[in-house]
């Protein structure tokens, strides 16, 4: 088990892609923390952790707030003595055309997507200093790196989750912390509209080379070797999961 010994922290955990990489790490042996804000002891990718003979903590955070987040991890440490994974995937979206977002639609998908991806990287990054070790993995998007249209917000947060990834994989090299980003293209509650909708479903797939959709659970490998030590010479990279959608 290539994440034998690791704690993880995972955010978005109880469904989508955030449940199909909790699977995958821990199956790897990685121990857990399992993040979002309603998550509870009885959901059961919580269950199909520890199915896996996993230690596995719950808790209920809006990574937009900092005191929660730091929170989320002192318990960690208090719990396992040690971080040193972070998929930092939670995430929402509130689609509309500029010209008719809200500032209340603005702020939120800004203050979840990219205010809370940075809160949870600077959460863990003194323990991984300490320690001289730890993998951050952040979830950008095809939106986040080629634009797309009734999202500028949730396309703003995205590029910005993209960007941050490179700053923060630079300042963090030297203390052994690799900080890498995934865009994937999966079929999750927040594509459904895409997936589904003939209308955007054939669009999207005319796009993607390999002609469908990824499924969850396709996620998590490549969110797995990202965090182990076969990785370790690899920081500020955005792989995208997509069927070839985009190639950078």
């Amino acid at each position: 088990m290539i994440l034998q010994g690791k704690v993880a922290i995972i955010t978005g955990a109880r469904q989508g892609i955030g449940e199909s990489v909790t699977l995958a790490m821990a199956k790897a042996g990685a121990d857990l923390m399992l993040v979002s804000r309603s998550i509870s002891e009885s959901d059961s990718v919580v269950r199909s952790a520890q199915e896996a003979g996993r230690r596995v903590l719950v808790m209920q955070v809006d990574v937009s707030k900092r005191d929660q987040v730091q929170a989320m991890v002192d318990r960690t440490l208090e719990v396992f003595g040690r971080v040193d994974i972070l998929f930092n995937n939670a995430g929402i979206s509130k689609p509309a055309m500029l010209w008719k977002m809200t500032e209340e639609q603005w702020d939120y998908v800004i203050n979840v997507n990219l205010k809370g991806t940075f809160n949870c990287i600077q959460a863990v990054s003194k323990p991984m200093m300490d320690q001289k070790w730890g993998s951050i993995i952040n979830v950008t998007s095809s939106a986040g790196l080629l634009g797309t249209v009734g999202q500028v917000n949730y396309t703003a947060a995205k590029g910005g989750v993209h960007a941050l990834t490179k700053s923060a994989a630079k300042e963090l090299a030297r203390y052994g912390i690799t900080v890498n980003c995934i865009a994937p293209m999966a079929e999750t509650e927040m594509t459904k509209t895409i997936a589904t909708d003939p209308k955007f479903r054939d669009k999207y797939l005319e796009r993607i080379p390999m002609g469908r959709f990824a499924q969850p659970d396709e996620i998590g490998p490549a969110v797995v070797f990202l965090a182990s030590d076969g990785a370790r010479y690899i920081t500020g990279q955005t792989l995208c999961i997509d069927g070839g959608m985009v190639m950078l």
